[in-house]
């Protein structure tokens, strides 16, 4: 009798598809890693790098690793990971392709924050902005909950959508208004409102753990949930989810994560809107796949797009929230023509 020939299913094909491409993100994640901490202004040889972080070497390349370039890089993977989920999961509690950390007024509400800090509270240090921009960021995604819950229907995507249009729009307006007559608080806000990881720092580091472990504990959470409510609302329900569990857990995450995220590094583009549709087209919609995929990825794409602006236009440092732009938005329009060929 012949050996049974075991039978390849679909399912085992797209598990093992998926497996495949998370080790490959993890494999780049670790390359990226390798590449923040070795290419700036000073070249530093693999070597060096190793010395610096098993040995404690102390050097002077030693030192320009550990002291400057290994928090600069652990602030890019929290920050990466954070704004990466937060996309993810704002996408799939409000069903919007085009979703992003800024849609419930988070980002803006940040902004917000970092102005207070330096108009009334004359803070300067980014360490200092974290908590000011934190806390902007919470009220500013309270605010956009509270508006869109009222009414018929509660808190749904098209109303979530209009009231984080609506309280963006006034933050915008009221930060406008106090940096046309403050230039010195102008003067500051620059910098963090452009979007840098310039300004790592060992307590950074520990100011941003709790909150991302936090954060993405509470969108794992959902991710079930968020696969459901894909379905649409009827369905979820009758799957048996708590539809409205579902989107205040996954928003408060996604709040927590937006918020540190943005606090940390300034409101970095790209990330929370691409990044997810880059994860979704490697693994598929399934959320126990796509979120960790995404926080693979976005790290990837911030530590290359930071790596990068170092070294593009020597002495002078192009922020990161402008290079994830610049490398961003290329991929963003090859995956939207790949899809339109597809669909076609």
């Amino acid at each position: 009798m012949s050996a049974a020939v075991p039978i390849s299913t679909p399912g085992s094909a797209l598990v093992r598809r998926r497996i495949g491409w998370t080790v490959a993100a993890a494999v780049a994640l670790l390359a990226a890693v390798v590449l923040s901490l070795a290419i700036g202004a000073r070249p530093v040889a693999p070597g060096q790098v190793l010395d610096a972080l098993l040995h404690d070497g102390r050097s002077k390349d030693a030192l320009v690793v550990r002291e400057m370039r290994l928090p600069r890089t652990l602030v890019g993977l929290m920050v990466g990971a954070a704004l990466a989920l937060a996309g993810t999961v704002l996408q799939g509690l409000t069903r919007n392709p085009i979703g992003d950390p800024g849609i419930l007024g988070i980002s803006q509400g940040a902004s917000l924050g970092v102005v207070s800090a330096i108009m009334l509270a004359g803070v300067e240090s980014l360490t200092g902005f974290v908590w000011w921009a934190f806390a902007g960021a919470a009220l500013a995604s309270v605010a956009v909950y509270a508006v869109a819950s009222r009414g018929r229907g509660g808190a749904s995507p098209v109303k979530l959508a209009l009231a984080g249009a609506a309280i963006n729009a006034l933050i915008v307006a009221v930060v406008h208004a106090v940096l046309a007559t403050h230039a010195a608080v102008l003067d500051r806000f620059r910098f963090w409102q452009v979007g840098s990881l310039a300004g790592g720092e060992p307590v950074l580091v520990s100011q941003m753990w709790p909150f991302l472990l936090v954060g993405a504990v509470m969108v794992a959470s959902v991710a079930r949930g968020l696969d459901a409510l894909a379905l649409g609302e009827d369905v979820a329900k009758g799957l048996g989810q708590n539809v409205a569990a579902v989107r205040i857990v996954g928003g408060l995450g996604a709040t927590v994560l937006t918020g540190i995220g943005v606090a940390a590094a300034g409101p970095i583009a790209f990330l929370g809107l691409a990044v997810p549709h880059i994860a979704r087209a490697l693994v598929g919609g399934d959320h126990r796949w796509l979120l960790p995929m995404a926080a693979l990825l976005g790290p990837v794409v911030l530590l290359l797009a930071d790596t990068a602006g170092r070294v593009i236009f020597p002495p002078g440092e192009v922020p990161s929230g402008v290079m994830t732009a610049l490398i961003g938005v290329p991929f963003l329009i090859a995956l939207v023509r790949r899809r339109k060929a597809v669909a076609a």
